[in-house]
């Protein structure tokens, strides 16, 4: 067929970035996870809500993307991020991935705490990442494990969560160089 071709989209470069977080758990604050509240007689201690699920899974965006951490982004010596909501973090990080020429692939996750039963706030878990990131909930996973008696999570002492993240990143296509006869002889 003649005519004129339709140029190629520039490969796209697919990025794995982790993160994990733990907090230990004390009276007076309040469960955040993933941006759900989920009552219970303790929560986590931090600077900020100290959503462990939220800041896995920020660490995990920026880490795919090369951007660093947390700490790199949101200091905890910051007034500015005392007590607040890490759905903020994600929405933050998400402004980073785009400045960076990345996008979100899929998020999977898992948050483990001894106590209180997560199942039923999963969905709602799913739902506040999902929308703080601007992807579908179906490109974000989560996960809840006890520790079954072992380490501070399976004592009840603290929540833990892990995380994973694909991203892609658009890549230039750099210009192939090839080397004169007199350049490969060198």
């Amino acid at each position: 067929m003649k005519g004129k071709e339709t140029p190629l989209a520039p490969p796209a470069l697919l990025r794995a970035g982790i993160g994990n977080d733990i907090h230990p758990l004390v009276p007076g604050r309040p469960l955040v996870l993933g941006g759900v509240l989920i009552p219970f007689d303790r929560g986590p201690q931090g600077h900020s809500d100290g959503d462990a699920l939220a800041h896995a899974i920020c660490d995990a965006l920026l880490g795919a993307a090369g951007l660093g951490d947390m700490g790199t982004h949101f200091s905890d010596a910051s007034r500015k991020w005392r007590n607040a909501s890490s759905l903020e973090f994600l929405r933050r990080a998400r402004t980073l991935l785009d400045a960076a020429g990345c996008s979100i692939n899929n998020i999977d996750a898992t948050v483990s705490i001894e106590k209180p039963k997560l199942r039923r706030y999963i969905a709602g878990m799913r739902e506040a990442v999902a929308l703080a990131l601007g992807v579908e909930p179906g490109r974000v996973s989560i996960k809840a494990k006890r520790g079954e008696g072992l380490d501070a999570v399976g004592r009840g002492e603290a929540v833990r969560a892990d995380a994973i993240a694909l991203v892609e990143a658009s890549v230039k296509q750099p210009r192939a160089r090839v080397a004169t006869r007199r350049q490969r002889s060198r």
